[in-house]
């Protein structure tokens, strides 16, 4: 036990040696700027590799504010005019990653992943993508680098799941984990809020070139229904009036990415507290409220934002439905759905490959063509589990907090769906990885709630939640 001690703490000062080297190189010969941030880096690594909780707190800020680099374009298929990129939680994912493995190695008896109710499916639709993928490249409709990247991008969001569920193991961590991702959401919404004077659709920090309004709305939709679910479980005084600011916090950048499919995902939002809130008598009148008194507050580029859905000028790829023409944006999302009818027979059971057919943005029409019925049918699979085992979460929960992030979760999730309509939601980096890290956090709450007390310090007695999940 003593040598397997040993070579656990070893593992941090083993990499900060091998690192130390190459990055001592490159700092003497780049920029102040650039040095520092390269020093900064590579603190943040070896923090990162010290200490797996650590990491997973900065994961969970890096998430969203992690820097973003561009590392080259690609030209084909569903990359036609993007570029692959590579973030700091892409590094602190890996660490985190192979320190499980090593972690593993020398304890085998916690074995390599946790039994969830999520890991089967999970694997079905991470081997139907690299399926798909596989004989798209064979048949030469998918680059082998573009392809293998991106079901590794997706891949990473499973990773990041079974991190935390195989990290988490007390409620304090839970509480940490929470509050580091509201936390987050506060700094971004606030980073949001200070682009709005500059007139341009607000987005994520930090994104660069090629910013996306519409990922970000995603975003803070999620984070706005984690509040919510907060707030209406809450029995504080004190926490609602918090809860609240958060909510005019998330709410006002919200407002100002001018994102359509954002504000269609709050109708399912609203649907969602409704249905499984046991509030439901506030949310009727809050609902009703909001009806009525938004529309006549809401600024002016939300209002033509909205009708420009009807009322943008003629252009040629504009389409009609039921006698009324739409915005070009809106027919570009029509043609989606009409192209996975039309092209879905060309490749029916695998798809053409992940990047194998034209960018399209919606999700379903995506998974069906690009993985074909098998992985679509496995994204089924995958998204009905979850919200099943959420659902019981929920029912089964007797904790308020734990009931308020999982009324949260839950509402957030069927307004991604909604939101899914018109984006690729559930492949976007931006989205999915805290949605992601959630549904770790979701999933353990049995785990959590049934873990047995510790006994009381002989001082006094202590408080009841300081026990540790049994594996």
């Amino acid at each position: 036990m003593r040598a397997r001690v040993g070579a656990a703490t070893a593992i941090p000062l083993v990499f900060a040696v091998l690192l130390a080297f190459p990055v001592s190189l490159i700092v003497v010969q780049v920029s102040l700027p650039l040095a520092l941030g390269a020093g900064l880096i590579f603190a943040v690594v070896i923090a990162a590799v010290a200490s797996n909780q650590l990491a997973l707190y900065l994961l969970v800020f890096s998430m969203l504010l992690g820097p973003e680099v561009l590392a080259g374009e690609l030209g084909r298929g569903a990359l036609l005019g993007r570029g692959l990129t590579f973030r700091l939680d892409d590094v602190l994912i890996s660490i985190i990653g192979l320190a499980w493995l090593a972690k593993t190695a020398l304890y085998r008896e916690l074995g390599l992943f946790l039994r969830t109710p999520l890991n089967r499916p999970l694997a079905a639709y991470a081997f139907a993508a690299a399926l798909a993928t596989g004989l798209g490249m064979i048949a030469g409709r998918v680059t082998v680098l573009g392809g293998f990247l991106f079901v590794l991008k997706y891949i990473e969001y499973f990773v990041i799941y079974f991190i935390v569920v195989n990290n988490l193991r007390e409620r304090r961590q839970f509480e940490r984990f929470l509050l580091a991702l509201l936390a987050t959401a506060a700094v971004t919404s606030v980073i949001g809020i200070l682009q709005i004077p500059g007139g341009e659709r607000v987005s994520a920090p930090f994104e660069g070139r090629g910013a996306e309004p519409n990922t970000f709305g995603g975003y803070l939709v999620l984070m706005l229904a984690l509040v919510a679910g907060l707030y209406l479980t809450s029995a504080s005084l004190r926490r609602k009036f918090l809860l609240a600011l958060l909510a005019v916090l998330i709410v006002v950048p919200l407002v100002f990415t001018l994102s359509r499919a954002s504000y269609l995902a709050l109708i399912p939002l609203a649907g969602a507290l409704f249905a499984w809130s046991d509030r439901k008598r506030f949310l009727a009148g809050l609902l009703a409220f909001g009806a009525v008194f938004l529309p006549l507050v809401a600024p002016q580029p939300v209002l033509d934002r909205i009708a420009f859905v009807v009322s943008q000028p003629w252009q040629r790829r504009q389409i009609e439905v039921a006698g009324i023409r739409l915005d070009t944006s809106t027919s570009d999302r029509f043609r989606s759905w009409g192209a996975a009818a039309l092209e879905w027979p060309t490749a029916p059971l695998f798809g053409h490959g992940v990047t194998g057919y034209r960018l399209l943005d919606a999700q379903y029409p995506r998974v069906l063509l690009e993985m074909g019925l098998v992985g679509l049918l496995a994204f089924l699979w995958l998204q009905i589990s979850l919200f099943r085992q959420v659902r019981a979460i929920l029912r089964a929960t007797q904790d308020r907090l734990f009931k308020g992030v999982a009324l949260g979760f839950l509402a957030g999730y069927i307004a991604l769906i909604g939101h899914s309509i018109g984006a690729n939601t559930f492949i976007i980096v931006r989205i999915m990885e805290p949605f992601w890290f959630l549904a770790g956090m979701v999933v353990m709450i049995p785990r959590l709630e049934a873990a047995p007390a510790p006994p009381a310090p002989a001082a006094g007695p202590g408080p009841a939640w300081r026990g540790s999940v049994r594996r």
